[in-house]
């Protein structure tokens, strides 16, 4: 029971910290760090200032004190040039206990100067550590929204390739299907044109035959501008010669030539 519940344990952890490990934004982080330097220096900063009014509210004292002893001491020459021994002795003996105060006030001055020049030394070099961690954060914030960048990019350009990919394929498939029905109507063409390959339809004809087709219609139509000719003469032996045989053959060789430039070349 022991070992199951170490391991819900394990588990449990391992599960939290990959849940956390992707909520944690290491920019926000970053920012968090600086503001806690930020308040760091902050409290430094607070701490020189009283120091520096600590060691400013000594020397006030003094400088009273001093002048106060300054005082007991012009005071005291005074009644003694004046035969006053006792008053004379008795401002000495207040600018002696004053003069004690003093050099007490002096010793405490000079400690808080030197913490105050300690604290400000820590205030310049925490202030130097936290510009360097700014301009190393700001570096590293840009570095890292760049690299998200082009992650994204690259999954959305991923995407894009399988897309095009499968696009490419189907252009390639009726690519494919083209080239062969062209070259299937080509090698039809070249069956019906060598007569291998009959066409039922009537309208495909060789050279030879249009050829002789046109012939053919060329000597009907000249007979029967002859024909008409000569009913329009109104002679009959001019018809008799149409439509006899020697005559007859005369004038279609004739004709013949006149229509086909190959005759005239012979």
């Amino acid at each position: 029971m022991s070992g199951v519940m170490k391991r819900m344990g394990m588990i449990f952890r391992a599960k939290a910290n990959k849940a956390l490990d992707r909520a944690e934004d290491p920019r926000e982080t970053l920012d968090y760090s600086y503001q806690k330097q930020l308040e760091l220096l902050q409290k430094v900063r607070r701490g020189v200032a009283d120091v520096a009014t600590s060691r400013k509210r000594l020397e006030l004292q003094l400088n009273q004190l001093q002048s106060q002893s300054s005082k007991l001491e012009d005071q005291g020459r005074k009644a003694l040039a004046l035969g006053r021994e006792d008053l004379a002795r008795e401002a000495l003996s207040r600018r002696a206990a004053l003069q004690q105060q003093v050099t007490d006030l002096e010793t405490q001055h000079r400690t808080l100067q030197g913490e105050e020049e300690k604290l400000t030394l820590a205030a310049q070099r925490l202030q130097a550590k936290v510009d360097a961690f700014r301009t190393k954060k700001e570096t590293i914030k840009a570095t890292y929204t760049a690299a998200q960048a082009q992650t994204r990019i690259a999954e959305s350009f991923s995407g894009i390739s399988e897309e095009m990919s499968d696009v490419g394929v189907a252009i390639q498939r009726a690519e494919d299907k083209t080239a062969q029905l062209q070259a299937r109507a080509g090698a039809i063409d070249e069956l019906l044109a060598s007569g291998a390959l009959d066409d039922h339809s009537g309208l495909a004809k060789d050279d030879l035959q249009a050829e002789l087709d046109r012939l053919s219609g060329g000597t009907d139509v000249e007979l029967e501008l002859q024909r008409m000719k000569a009913e329009l003469a109104g002679g009959t032996t001019a018809q008799q010669a149409i439509e006899g045989g020697a005559p007859q053959d005369q004038e279609r060789t004739r004709t013949q030539q006149q229509s086909n430039p190959r005759f005239d070349k012979q």
